[in-house]
């Protein structure tokens, strides 16, 4: 019944209906103070990064860090604090908050985490496991970066 409904609504409002849900959806996704293009860029570096994390690029993930901790912290010394024997795969990102004041939102990463070599049979029946992680992104200079400290 749902196709035949479907089936009968033209392009044109199709195309309207599914634009306002999806401004909708944008605009319930963004917390206050947050504009929706500023949430998408946001999400798109979160993105950006945790990519770079899932391919090991320590040095490219570096690259989102705040200006402040990249010119106290080398890429070598960052690269130091992530295991190569993890595999990273992101399965989505949530902005949760946002203080204007302080320009700083409040991100939970949602990620899939498995070791790459089985030691055990327990690492080998758990498999992959799901992990939220809580990150603070700030916006400086009309840029987001990553927040290194809670």
């Amino acid at each position: 019944m749902l196709q035949l409904t479907c089936k009968r609504v033209s392009g044109p409002v199709l195309a309207l209906l599914l634009s306002g849900w999806l401004s909708s959806v944008a605009w319930a996704a963004a917390p206050e103070g947050l504009s929706a293009d500023q949430a998408a860029r946001l999400e798109q570096r979160v993105q950006a990064r945790w990519q770079a994390l899932s391919r090991s690029d320590y040095s490219k993930a570096w690259e989102y860090s705040t200006p402040v901790y990249r010119s106290v912290f080398p890429k070598d010394l960052y690269a130091l604090q992530f295991s190569y024997a993890v595999e990273r795969e992101l399965t989505a990102v949530e902005v949760t908050h946002y203080d204007a004041a302080a320009a700083v939102a409040s991100v939970t990463a949602r990620v899939m985490s498995k070791p790459l070599k089985q030691t055990s049979t327990a690492s080998q029946a758990i498999g992959a496991v799901p992990v939220s992680i809580h990150e603070k992104w700030m916006f400086i200079d009309g840029e987001w970066w990553y927040s290194a400290s809670d």
